[in-house]
């Protein structure tokens, strides 16, 4: 038995893009979807229930972070992630290695794991692939993801190799790790960065291994777009059609279109709430800084093609007011907005993968986003 199964429904005939149905112990989830980031058991200023009132699935918290705050003991003892935090749906949990590898200045790779200074007090860590798993099998997510290293960017051919190897090995004792693979599927993670042969190796050392999903890791690390759209265009094709494919940590609109087109499932990013909580917001027409003075008497929503609570119950003035004043309740709006934003765009190219139209749905949404203007900001 596979705790979680990938149902494939549809390939756009336009595009490409897969509509899918992931089914978890804790519910089925249509795909692709955008997963909110919730690193600590929590996405920052959000409720359970707002998420599920905006329609959220699956949301992802740190096992590096709690490990080390509240500690994945306490979790357990509380019953789980999901009676901890009070989500009765999807979980998903990222191994910590991307935490390891970029909070801490200090390292030290070796083939057993990592050493490394907890980035709170300084205390000395040791974070192997066993207990990575050995932490997410007490957390109980849904998904669990295997422990990778993710290099920087850019990274030699001979760095990126080694890596490559090192990941695909650790892979491997991850799966042997598991402890409730009846319950917690793990993910495998394809990296090798920009280079075509190395990520083909990483593909084809994980799916040798038949891992119930896969990641694709190291993008949306200070790569160009084009780099990430070119690598995506050569590497989901090498993982299998009947399995989950999830694009680690990206969360821009242009690039959630871009990557359902080159066939993701899954997305997360912290984007949306971060941007938030410096008054950026998402919208229909592009981003929008509320700070920004023009907005002082503007009694207008934030996004006037929007129908999210915030957009039908606040003005622009007020909302600038707030995040102005520092109110955490402007942080609050600003978020559920942009949260809600994003995973109504991607209920819109779920309807456009139905309908066979998703080129056409990415044309005008960039048209009218702005994504095609000379010198257009991205987040």
């Amino acid at each position: 038995m596979t705790a979680v199964t990938y149902e494939l429904i549809k390939v756009c005939k336009q595009s490409g893009a897969r509509l899918g149905k992931l089914h978890t112990p804790h519910g089925t989830f249509e795909t692709p979807m955008f997963m909110p980031v919730g690193t600590l058991a929590t996405v920052k200023t959000m409720s359970p229930e707002e998420l599920k009132e905006m329609g959220a699935g699956v949301i992802l918290s740190n096992t590096y972070h709690l490990w080390l705050r509240p500690g994945e003991d306490i979790v357990r003892e509380a019953g789980g992630l999901h009676k901890f935090m009070n989500w009765d749906q999807g979980i998903l949990t990222d191994s910590g290695g991307f935490q390891v590898f970029s909070l801490s200045d200090l390292r030290d790779i070796t083939e057993e794991g990592v050493h490394f200074r907890n980035h709170l007090n300084g205390e000395k860590l040791f974070l192997t692939p066993e207990k990575s798993i050995a932490i997410q099998n007490a957390l109980g997510s849904d998904i669990m993801m295997a422990f990778d290293e993710c290099p920087p960017y850019p990274a030699s051919y001979n760095y990126m190799k080694a890596s490559v190897e090192r990941t695909s090995r650790w892979a491997e004792r991850c799966l042997e790790a598991n402890e409730n693979p009846d319950t917690q599927a793990l993910f495998g993670i394809v990296q090798g960065g920009e280079f075509e042969d190395l990520r083909k190796q990483s593909a084809r050392d994980l799916t040798s291994l038949d891992f119930p999903g896969y990641a694709v890791g190291g993008l949306s690390v200070g790569e160009p777009k084009e780099v990430m759209n070119e690598v995506l265009s050569y590497t989901t094709p090498l993982l299998p059609d009947n399995k989950p494919r999830y694009l680690m940590g990206v969360g821009s609109p242009d690039s959630l279109i871009d990557g359902a087109i080159r066939g993701i499932d899954m997305f997360d990013c912290v984007l949306p709430t971060r941007i938030a909580r410096n008054g950026t917001c998402m919208t229909s027409a592009g981003r929008l800084v509320i700070r920004n003075a023009k907005y002082a008497r503007d009694f207008r929503p934030i996004d006037e093609n929007c129908d999210c609570h915030v957009c039908r119950t606040y003005s622009r003035a007020y909302i600038r007011h707030l995040v102005k004043a520092n109110e955490t309740f402007g942080f609050r709006l600003t978020s559920y907005h942009n949260l809600y934003f994003l995973i109504k765009l991607m209920e819109c190219v779920r309807q456009a993968i139905r309908e066979d139209r998703l080129l056409d749905y990415r044309e005008a949404f960039f048209e009218q986003y702005g994504f095609n203007k000379p010198n257009a900001r991205n987040f």
